[in-house]
């Protein structure tokens, strides 16, 4: 049913936790199926140089915040910005239907936390 990399990704996710006094934070969720995703985001001169996740969900939402992390470190804000679900899920060699949404959530999370830094820095 699941990849080797997303079995990987679950049981041993990268970059989890929370970075203090963070860049940027996005939290999105999906009452429907209970996953909510919380990215925060430490930037300098528009570099993603640290990316840290809190996820509350089923394997492929841990799997899915896990892989984005990863695919956004180190990346400009720009970048980032363009980070997609399908690219979420071709990244872990694809998610069964029914868990598509996961890599939807990914996507929003990431887009949500530079959404936040980007209002912080207008400030």
């Amino acid at each position: 049913m699941y990849s080797d990399k997303v079995m990987d990704h679950f049981s041993s996710p990268r970059n989890v936790g929370e970075i203090e006094n963070a860049d940027g934070v996005g939290e999105v969720g999906n009452a429907h199926c209970g996953d909510i995703m919380k990215i925060y985001l430490k930037i300098e001169d528009e570099v993603i140089t640290d990316v840290k996740f809190k996820t509350f969900g089923c394997g492929a939402a841990i799997a899915t915040s896990s892989i984005a992390t990863e695919m956004i470190k180190g990346k400009t804000v720009e970048e980032a910005l363009k980070i997609t679900n399908k690219a979420v899920v071709e990244s872990l060699d694809g998610l069964p239907p029914q868990k598509i949404h996961c890599s939807v959530l990914a996507e929003e999370a990431v887009k949500a936390a530079i959404e936040d830094y980007q209002k912080k820095k207008a400030q």
